[in-house]
């Protein structure tokens, strides 16, 4: 046909509009790195040990006051590979780093693990999480100002962000059942879910 392009003769032979090719390429390069990062934390991350499944159910009990720091990252441009993966073989070093670190010293009480979306922290203060987030001579400062570095004048390729949230002593309420040590639960003492316990409001409450 002419005045139709090779390009254009492919989208109507397999159905779909270049606006729909270009959906499930990106969809297709989100997928492909997405099996990247998962393959560079494996690796990393291969030797933790299996969760214990408790067949209890628990509440989790902290004295004091914390910290709660959420962070995560979004990959926009998956053809970048050189941007975003360093950014993902980062958080599991550093999560290893801070679990080795003595939690007296540091202040860091634990995590929720590695996953592809969120990451939880707690911490005991806000002062303990910002002397090691500008600290030299740990894993997070170096790789931030690389990070910054790298997305100087290209920040849209790659997403990062982060919450902090301070918790006063008894302001929380966590319970797990039929569930490994996860979230405060990892970072705390586990407790039946019993008595004043057994309900949300009454674990807020005391």
């Amino acid at each position: 046909m002419q005045g139709i392009s090779a390009s254009e003769n492919v989208a109507s032979i397999s159905g779909f509009d270049r606006t729909q090719q270009y959906s499930l390429r990106n969809s297709y390069l989100q997928c492909l790195g997405s099996v990247f990062m998962l393959a560079a934390i494996g690796e990393i991350w291969g030797n933790q040990s299996v969760a214990i499944v408790s067949n209890q159910r628990l509440a989790a009990n902290i004295e004091g006051d914390f910290v709660v720091f959420l962070i995560g990252a979004r990959i926009n441009k998956p053809w970048k590979p050189h941007k975003w993966l360093p950014v993902f073989l980062g958080m599991p070093k550093m999560l290893k780093e801070l679990d080795a670190l003595p939690s007296e010293e540091s202040g860091f009480l634990g995590h929720n693990g590695l996953s592809m979306g969120t990451i939880v922290q707690y911490w005991r203060s806000f002062d303990h999480l910002e002397t090691y987030a500008r600290s030299n001579d740990h894993a997070h400062f170096p790789a931030w100002t690389a990070f910054n570095k790298r997305m100087k004048n290209s920040r849209g390729d790659v997403g990062i962000w982060h919450e902090t949230y301070l918790v006063k002593a008894g302001q929380y309420e966590a319970v797990y059942s039929g569930m490994p040590q996860y979230g405060l639960g990892r970072a705390s003492q586990l407790v039946p879910a019993t008595g004043s316990r057994s309900e949300a409001r009454k674990r807020l409450t005391g």
